[in-house]
């Protein structure tokens, strides 16, 4: 049974649309099967039989108006009469036997029911021929001195009204199936506006024509959606003026130290003040860098490869040592200046463990990717996912006097996600760290 399961579920339709119209076809074709099914097994089948014994009658008439008027002038004026008022065109061959062969099975419909109408209604030898003439059955009747020969069109064998309900069948089946496919296609679509909507959002792109639309339910999530977003841009606008606040309250007395300090001249222990000041500075300049984010930036088409040449450019002209290799245009919307800021965090870090790095930039399965490849101690296992939380230093593993805060992994990794992506770090070939930047295109 898993097995049937699993394979049905391969079969089935992945999308809303084709399994919506799955769920109103498939009841529509078991309705057809059993209609066709009771209308061959009733009415058809008693409507062959009908025409059949109606053959069937009029050739045993013709037989027995044969044996009653045995005379050639009268056999001349039944197979006259038969012709014009019964459509059968008949032929009396004085003398002719049947083959002295077995009578064929009957295979078909037709076959079956105008054989035992023979046998009911004539009762003498006979053979029936259904395919020699593609209008017209023959049937040929052995009598006492010689053959009855008898051309039958076929249509009097059939009930027009057959094919009819088989066209108004399917001609009604095929009507619904297009009406249906109209409006579940509608409703379809809101939901796939909705998760567009959804996934810009997510990518940090504009959605601000976005309007709920669809069946009720749809217009529900949409609404949500709506709410959703406006209350995380209103928390971002609030985080964004209070850092604002933040800064300037943190640099004025920073500001004031700077120069209190520079009014002392040299003083013992002004040396270690600077530094601590300056420390201080960094912290609360990599504090608001992190938690302002680049909000404020637009996205825009940008070639990605183009932009890591800008951002391995300015490091090697302050003297670092990077293979860079990419394979071709690849033009998506980003925010560059906060993705260039994301990818110089990581590459400064390789830069700053390891004595050589390889960037290489590609598409790979749906998503453009920049690995971020060093020969330097790497960073264990178990402790890859810790490094991305913020003010987190890994003192066993890097070198503790190469200063930073602990923010340079959480900031990229923030900007690619409100990319739609995700920054992850794994081992490398070349015996450090990796670090695989995904960007949904």
């Amino acid at each position: 049974m898993t097995q049937i399961g699993s394979w049905l579920k391969r079969l089935a339709p992945q999308g809303l649309l084709g399994r919506s119209l799955l769920i109103i076809v498939m009841p529509l074709v078991v309705l057809q099967l059993v209609s066709a099914y009771v209308f061959y097994g009733s009415h058809w089948e008693t409507v062959a039989k009908r025409l059949a014994k109606g053959l069937a009658g009029d050739i045993g008439s013709i037989i027995e108006s044969m044996r009653a008027f045995p005379g050639e002038d009268e056999r001349t004026i039944i197979l006259s009469i038969a012709a014009n008022r019964m459509e059968l065109d008949t032929r009396f061959l004085p003398g002719a036997i049947l083959p002295n062969q077995p009578r064929d099975a009957a295979s078909g419909l037709l076959d079956r029911a105008l054989a035992e109408a023979m046998d009911e209604r004539v009762q003498r030898p006979y053979r029936i021929d259904t395919e020699s003439l593609e209008r017209e059955v023959v049937i040929r009747v052995q009598l006492s001195d010689g053959m009855l020969e008898v051309f039958a069109p076929k249509k009097r064998l059939f009930s027009s009204t057959t094919y009819v309900f088989i066209l108004w069948m399917i001609g009604t089946a095929m009507l619904l199936f297009g009406i249906a496919t109209v409006f579940m296609r509608n409703q379809v679509r809101s939901v796939r506006k909705l998760a567009l909507a959804a996934d810009r959002f997510g990518k940090g792109q504009d959605v601000a024509d976005f309007k709920p639309e669809g069946a009720r339910e749809v217009r529900q999530a949409a609404q949500a959606f709506n709410l959703m977003r406006s209350r995380i841009q209103r928390q971002i606008q609030q985080r964004t003026e209070m850092l604002a606040g933040v800064s300037h309250d943190l640099r004025t007395p920073l500001t004031r130290m700077k120069l209190q300090l520079a009014i002392m001249g040299d003083v013992e222990g002004r040396a270690e003040l600077d530094e601590d000041v300056a420390e201080m500075e960094r912290m609360v300049e990599g504090y608001l860098a992190f938690a302002r984010g680049e909000g404020s930036e637009q996205p825009e088409a940008v070639d990605l490869p183009a932009l890591v040449d800008e951002v391995v450019a300015r490091f090697r002209r302050q003297g670092a040592v990077i293979d860079l290799h990419h394979e071709g245009e690849i033009v998506m919307p980003l925010r560059p200046d906060s993705l260039a800021r994301a990818l110089g965090n990581l590459i400064g870090n390789a830069i700053r463990y390891a004595g050589h790095v390889w960037v290489r930039v590609g598409c790979r399965q749906n998503a453009a990717e920049v690995l971020i490849d060093d020969d330097g101690p790497g960073i264990p296992p178990d402790r890859r996912e810790e490094v991305f939380k913020a003010f987190t230093r890994l003192e066993v593993s890097r070198n503790p006097g190469t200063g930073g805060v602990g923010l340079g992994l959480t900031i990229a990794r923030d900007i690619v996600r409100t990319h739609g992506g995700d920054v992850l770090l794994e081992d490398s070939p070349l015996g450090g760290l990796r670090a695989r930047v995904r960007l949904p295109l």
